[in-house]
Protein backbone atom coordinates (compact mmCIF):
# COMPACT_ATOMS: atom_id res chain seq x y z
CA UNK A 1 0.00 0.00 0.00
CA UNK A 2 1.28 3.58 -1.17
CA UNK A 3 0.12 6.79 0.86
CA UNK A 4 0.91 10.36 -0.26
CA UNK A 5 0.64 13.52 0.96
CA UNK A 6 -0.49 15.53 -1.58
CA UNK A 7 -0.90 19.72 -1.36
CA UNK A 8 -3.78 20.92 -4.02
CA UNK A 9 -3.78 24.68 -4.51
CA UNK A 10 -6.98 26.15 -6.37
CA UNK A 11 -8.80 29.39 -6.84
CA UNK A 12 -10.66 30.35 -3.11
CA UNK A 13 -13.91 30.69 -5.23
CA UNK A 14 -13.31 27.28 -5.98
CA UNK A 15 -12.71 25.14 -3.06
CA UNK A 16 -16.14 24.16 -1.99
CA UNK A 17 -16.56 22.55 -5.14
CA UNK A 18 -12.71 21.18 -5.36
CA UNK A 19 -13.36 19.46 -2.02
CA UNK A 20 -16.40 17.64 -3.05
CA UNK A 21 -14.90 16.54 -6.65
CA UNK A 22 -11.68 15.42 -4.62
CA UNK A 23 -13.89 13.42 -1.85
CA UNK A 24 -15.91 11.38 -4.64
CA UNK A 25 -12.80 9.71 -6.07
CA UNK A 26 -11.34 6.68 -4.31
CA UNK A 27 -8.58 6.01 -2.07
CA UNK A 28 -8.66 9.84 -1.51
CA UNK A 29 -9.10 11.83 2.26
CA UNK A 30 -9.42 15.24 2.86
CA UNK A 31 -7.07 16.63 5.84
CA UNK A 32 -7.01 20.30 6.34
CA UNK A 33 -8.79 23.14 3.83
CA UNK A 34 -7.86 26.45 3.85
CA UNK A 35 -10.46 29.02 2.07
CA UNK A 36 -8.88 32.00 2.16
CA UNK A 37 -5.58 30.62 0.18
CA UNK A 38 -7.29 27.83 -1.59
CA UNK A 39 -5.33 25.06 0.23
CA UNK A 40 -6.54 21.76 0.42
CA UNK A 41 -4.38 19.09 2.20
CA UNK A 42 -5.39 15.63 1.02
CA UNK A 43 -3.87 12.11 1.12
CA UNK A 44 -4.55 9.46 -1.38
CA UNK A 45 -3.98 5.69 -0.67
CA UNK A 46 -3.40 3.52 -3.82
CA UNK A 47 -2.03 0.06 -4.22
CA UNK A 48 1.08 0.44 -6.34
CA UNK A 49 3.25 3.45 -7.52
CA UNK A 50 1.51 3.30 -10.54
CA UNK A 51 -2.24 3.65 -9.15
CA UNK A 52 -0.15 6.50 -6.91
CA UNK A 53 0.86 8.41 -10.20
CA UNK A 54 -2.23 7.87 -12.31
CA UNK A 55 -4.64 9.20 -9.14
CA UNK A 56 -2.13 12.37 -9.22
CA UNK A 57 -2.59 12.96 -12.65
CA UNK A 58 -6.60 12.25 -12.09
CA UNK A 59 -6.51 15.31 -9.32
CA UNK A 60 -4.36 17.74 -11.55
CA UNK A 61 -7.21 17.10 -15.05
CA UNK A 62 -9.90 18.23 -12.08
CA UNK A 63 -11.44 21.69 -13.15
CA UNK A 64 -9.88 24.42 -11.19
CA UNK A 65 -6.06 22.38 -10.01
CA UNK A 66 -3.76 25.42 -9.97
CA UNK A 67 -1.47 23.03 -8.25
CA UNK A 68 -1.10 19.38 -6.78
CA UNK A 69 2.01 18.18 -5.97
CA UNK A 70 3.09 14.97 -4.01
CA UNK A 71 4.98 16.09 -0.72
CA UNK A 72 5.13 12.71 0.97
CA UNK A 73 5.29 9.13 0.05
CA UNK A 74 4.72 5.95 2.50
CA UNK A 75 5.98 2.85 0.78
CA UNK A 76 4.61 0.20 3.31
CA UNK A 77 5.10 -3.36 1.51
CA UNK A 78 7.92 -2.45 -1.20
CA UNK A 79 9.73 -5.30 -0.77
CA UNK A 80 12.19 -4.79 -3.35
CA UNK A 81 13.22 -1.88 -1.37
CA UNK A 82 13.43 -3.53 1.99
CA UNK A 83 15.23 -6.58 0.58
CA UNK A 84 17.98 -4.17 -0.69
CA UNK A 85 18.35 -2.42 2.75
CA UNK A 86 22.73 -1.79 3.01
CA UNK A 87 23.81 -3.94 5.42
CA UNK A 88 25.13 -1.04 7.91
CA UNK A 89 21.42 0.11 8.17
CA UNK A 90 20.16 -2.90 9.26
CA UNK A 91 19.14 -2.94 12.80
CA UNK A 92 21.05 -5.42 14.08
CA UNK A 93 24.36 -3.89 13.05
CA UNK A 94 23.21 -0.35 14.44
CA UNK A 95 25.23 0.15 17.97
CA UNK A 96 27.38 2.34 19.66
CA UNK A 97 30.59 0.46 18.75
CA UNK A 98 30.07 1.76 15.20
CA UNK A 99 29.67 5.79 16.00
CA UNK A 100 32.39 7.83 14.12
CA UNK A 101 34.46 9.33 17.91
CA UNK A 102 32.97 12.73 17.08
CA UNK A 103 29.64 12.02 18.74
CA UNK A 104 31.23 9.73 21.53
CA UNK A 105 31.08 13.09 23.54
Amino acid sequence: MNISGILVIVAPDRVDSTVEKLKALQGIDVHHIDPPTGRIIITQEAETVHDEVDGLKRIRSLPGIILAEMSYHNFEEDTENLENIPEELEEETLDSVNDPTYLSS
